[in-house]
């Protein structure tokens, strides 16, 4: 099996070969594009490799567009637009010079050059690095299957009233082990419940992680063993020595209240707000919903979740997945939700597993086509999240 770059080498090269564009690649730092290339099959060696490196950025931009042809209008998702200006992809663009190509991107968020270089031209080259993982990814799995792992046990549940049997209590639930391969919602059934043994920022191809926030939407420090914390610690983007040069999360939810109007002030307790993914893209993930639970009390040293926020949290990030699914071009289908409110929000964790279930259910009833990941680090939580999954 040919190796795979990692995330990071392949967004150092991609932000290399933006400023040059593709008639620069020869004179660009590729090694990364190379084994990624190598690893999807479109080159082989010296001779086809700037051939290919081209392909595989097309193709990592179509996938962007949900894999539909990458037109100039609005159609098209912004991202994939944007990705194509900036890399000189469309062929107007090819041999325009740096500076105009991010202005020309920069108009398809109708934000200022430089307000682009500062920020939605991170997400844009950190998702074009995922896309080209995840395209040389599915193509070395696809011609060396003999080399895939095992697949991780899980516990299914149906997502409506149905015997417990489809719980398998014989399989028991998954514990992480060292170096355990993070979980994937690929088993995951359309319309199904899947629980897993798993920290939310180990989850790999789910297209939106589901965090809890207080009403401020000011997420948690990075180093607090909190959902939110840990979500905002992974998605942010590190130079090689591993310092934090871009807090994205936490970025963009202070740029939603601004244009809001809510800076420093609490928002609706329900109100979801969804931000990109930043460096969790390379995990396959493509938006965080960001839910507001835990209004904060005592002078903000206790939260207080209400048990009835949780079904409101459910529906509203439904109804935002299905909006940026059809106005984004975004081909979602999987979402993923902790345990919301059952950590310093004090309520019991039997309460939240049923108020979420029913939740999900009702949602899963009016659309099936989605699949519902529900993770908790904790194996005794699991199991009575499966129960209750299971139950009629």
């Amino acid at each position: 099996m040919c190796p795979l770059p990692s995330h990071e080498s392949l967004v150092a090269e991609l932000r290399e070969l933006r400023r040059r564009g593709l008639p620069g690649l020869r004179h660009c730092t590729r090694d990364a594009l190379r084994e990624a290339a190598v690893a999807a099959g479109l080159c082989g060696g010296p001779d086809d490799e700037q051939t290919g490196i081209e392909e595989l950025l097309g193709a990592a931009v179509r996938r962007l567009a949900g894999g539909h042809p990458v037109r100039d209008d609005d159609s098209c998702d912004p991202l994939a637009r944007a990705a194509a200006h900036s890399f000189g992809i469309f062929a107007a663009r090819r041999g325009v010079p740096g500076t105009d190509r991010r202005k020309a991107a920069a108009g398809v968020y109708g934000v200022t050059t430089e307000r682009f270089r500062k920020s939605q031209e991170h997400d844009v080259v950190a998702e074009l690095a995922a896309a080209v993982l995840a395209i040389a990814r599915e193509a070395a799995a696809g011609t060396t299957a003999a080399h895939r792992p095992e697949p991780v046990p899980e516990l299914a549940a149906p997502a409506a009233t149905a015997p417990s049997a489809h719980a398998a209590p014989s399989a028991g639930v998954p514990s992480r082990r060292p170096g355990a391969r993070p979980v994937t919602a690929a088993a995951a059934p359309a319309g199904r419940i899947t629980v897993r043994v798993c920290p939310i920022e180990e989850v790999r191809d789910v297209d939106i992680l589901v965090s809890s926030e207080n009403t401020y939407l000011e997420m948690s420090k990075t180093f607090r063993p909190t959902v939110s914390g840990a979500l905002r610690r992974a998605a942010a983007l590190r130079d090689t020595a591993g310092e934090i040069v871009d807090d994205v999360l936490s970025r963009e939810l202070g740029v939603w209240l601004r244009t809001h109007g809510r800076a420093g002030r609490p928002v609706r307790p329900g109100t979801v707000v969804a931000t990109s993914s930043g460096a969790l893209a390379a995990q396959g993930v493509r938006r965080v919903h960001h839910a507001a639970i835990a209004t904060p009390v005592g002078g903000g040293d206790r939260y207080h979740v209400s048990p009835g926020v949780l079904g409101e949290v459910v529906r509203a990030s439904f109804e935002l997945a299905r909006h940026e699914s059809e106005f984004l071009s975004l081909p979602m289908s999987s979402i993923c939700f902790p345990l919301l409110g059952a950590g310093r929000g004090g309520l019991p964790v039997e309460t939240v597993a049923r108020r979420l279930l029913d939740a999900i259910r009702a949602e899963l009833r009016r659309d099936p086509s989605w699949a519902v990941l529900l993770v908790t680090p904790e194996e005794s939580h699991a199991r009575l999240l499966t129960a209750a999954s299971s139950a009629p």
